[in-house]
């Protein structure tokens, strides 16, 4: 099996050796940059499939870092930073990564998460007896190439965003909780879940509906949660 490489970005060298060996005992390969100018440059030279990815960082910091990565590429992120506030955590999602950890953390925390992601996003969507093509209206889920069409136009969405929409398609028309779609996604129990699972959502709805305000496919239920409408 092809061995997964972790990219550790932090201007703490401390945190970023630490890290290294959790991950090696993981098994995950390790590349580690302290800038988010050397994260960029780190996955230009290397097959990369997580980022794990500070805020606070000279040259360019991790959200600025974070919004130049999802011009090319929908590998998964998890933002590490000193900010608690959820207003530093709704940034971090809003540009583009797929979970958050404050410091100080876990690494054992960190290790599941990484875990999680991974598995996200080396397998979701390609089980063999999950062949074949989901569709509603003009969006179109191929889960055998992990594709997302709006009326033939291929979206582009990350891992997370991924997991979100095969799951409510394979569910379409049933209505689903906060809590129940992050259990689902994120593989954990759903400890202050809303804001994750709200940013998500609008990340999707301005990809796949022509107005997001008043979404065609992926509509919210006042007071019980989320759905993909079936057409």
């Amino acid at each position: 099996m092809e061995r997964l490489n972790v990219l550790v970005c932090d201007d703490d060298t401390a945190i970023v050796d630490a890290l290294e060996i959790y991950l090696k005992h993981e098994n995950y390969g390790v590349i580690k940059a302290y800038t988010g100018a050397q994260a960029l440059q780190a996955l230009a030279e290397h097959e990369i499939h997580l980022i794990v990815l500070d805020v606070m960082m000279p040259e360019m910091d991790g959200l600025s870092a974070t919004i130049r990565i999802r011009e090319e590429r929908n590998i998964p992120i998890i933002i590490i930073s000193a900010k608690s506030e959820d207003t530093d955590k709704i940034a971090g999602l809003n540009f583009g990564a797929d979970d958050y950890v404050t410091k100080p953390f876990n690494p054992l925390e960190l290790m599941a998460r990484v875990k999680s992601q991974m598995r996200r996003y080396t397998t979701l969507g390609s089980i063999a007896h999950k062949s074949g093509i989901l569709k509603t209206g003009g969006l179109e889920l191929g889960r055998e190439g992990k594709e997302v069409r709006v009326d033939g136009e291929v979206i582009r969405l990350t891992p997370t965003e991924y997991g979100i929409v095969v799951f409510l398609m394979e569910n379409m028309g049933r209505v689903f909780s906060i809590a129940q779609i992050y259990e689902q996604v994120w593989n954990e129990p759903s400890y202050a879940a809303e804001n994750t699972v709200a940013v998500h959502i609008r990340r999707i709805r301005e990809k796949i509906e022509i107005n997001p305000r008043e979404p065609k496919y992926l509509k919210v239920v006042w007071g019980i949660g989320y759905k993909i409408e079936k057409y």
